[in-house]
């Protein structure tokens, strides 16, 4: 390996800054070179976290959603997906579940389906609160207004998961219709922030019409933001969506970016995605070995699982979510690392 290459890295780990031409440097390595990025991201890792993996419970409650996003499986004109929701009932459920398995944070995620009301998403928020004090409520349920966001807040929720999918304005308006906006995007991150939120975004890599240069961006929009958490996993395309046809991102692009945010935002949570391990079966491991932290087990009821389908080829969705839990400590273990059953804060909000 270069001494060039080594200084590079080095480089970016002394300064947590990134220039584009470093960038495009970085996607051309070659193995032995990657495998340093990477060492040198896991070492990043492991002097904060310790080899700690933090487990999210994942509860997929809707796939209904009102919009039409050119490459998720649930857009709202896709008429072969089979809809559904959850009551509170069996959103709680599910929680209780999760307690009983050893979780400390639940992820409620699901399509912008405002059949649930502010009263109604601020009902089971409090109850979750109410039943598990001591567990971290994550909503991953889209674009709101500051008031639902601060409601919802007030409620008992504690972070937030908003990807932003690109911070350029003219890649963005090729991935969504005309009425969505990076602008407004960008607005619910920053309010979310502001209320107090622990924020995550992130992209899609090798989403349609994607550059080196989009990524750049989203690289410095993350810097101007700084969020506590960034989702990244390959674009897998959906058979039922305009973007059938396109190519799926690549793994090993996905893990260089692992590996540069890690170096970049050494404190950041950083997860080893259910995509990354769909495109390749070890793909949470190596994302792991690159520099991620989190893992999110799905806790949806079994019925479900195969309902909630934003791409083809969607793994563990068959598993009952003990044994998805055996599976993954097992693996983890594997790799030298270990779950840990913590809430897992960013160290800011410990």
């Amino acid at each position: 390996m270069s001494n060039d290459f080594k200084n590079l890295v080095d480089g970016i780990r002394k300064s947590k800054n990134i220039s584009k031409e470093e960038l495009y440097r970085i996607f051309s390595c070659n193995e032995e070179e990657k495998e340093y990025l990477f060492s040198v991201a896991r070492s990043v890792s492991d002097n904060i976290f310790h080899k700690e993996i933090y487990l999210r419970g994942l509860i997929e409650f809707t796939n209904y959603c009102r919009n039409d996003c050119y490459y998720c499986g649930i857009r709202c004109s896709n008429k072969n997906v089979e809809r559904y929701r959850l009551s509170k009932e069996e959103i709680l459920e599910c929680c209780n579940i999760g307690e009983k398995l050893g979780f400390k944070t639940f992820v409620l995620q699901g399509g912008e389906d405002f059949s649930y009301s502010d009263d109604d998403m601020c009902d089971i928020i409090s109850e979750i609160r109410k039943n598990h004090k001591e567990c971290a409520i994550t909503l991953s349920i889209g674009e709101r207004t500051r008031e639902s966001y601060k409601r919802f807040f007030d409620a008992g929720a504690n972070r937030y998961l908003l990807r932003h999918e690109t911070a350029n304005s003219e890649h963005y308006n090729k991935l969504h219709p005309d009425n969505l906006s990076l602008e407004n995007r960008k607005r619910c991150l920053y309010d979310l922030k502001e209320i107090g939120y622990q924020v995550g975004c992130g992209i899609m890599v090798g989403s349609p019409f994607q550059t080196i240069d989009n990524i750049y961006e989203d690289i410095e929009f993350m810097k101007e933001l700084k969020p506590h958490m960034i989702g990244i996993g390959p674009f897998i395309s959906h058979k039922d969506t305009p973007f059938k046809d396109e190519e799926d991102g690549s793994v090993d692009r996905t893990l260089l970016i692992l590996s540069i945010l890690r170096i970049i935002f050494p404190r950041v949570l950083l997860p080893a995605t259910t995509a990354l391990g769909t495109k390749d079966p070890l793909g949470r491991e190596k994302g792991i070995l690159a520099g991620a932290n989190v893992l999110m087990p799905n806790l949806s009821p079994g019925d479900v699982r195969k309902k909630y389908m934003l791409y083809d080829g969607k793994i563990c969705t068959g598993e009952e979510a003990a044994e998805c839990i055996r599976c993954l400590q097992t693996r983890v273990e594997k790799i030298g690392y270990h779950v840990a059953f913590v809430r897992g804060d960013h160290p800011d909000f410990i």
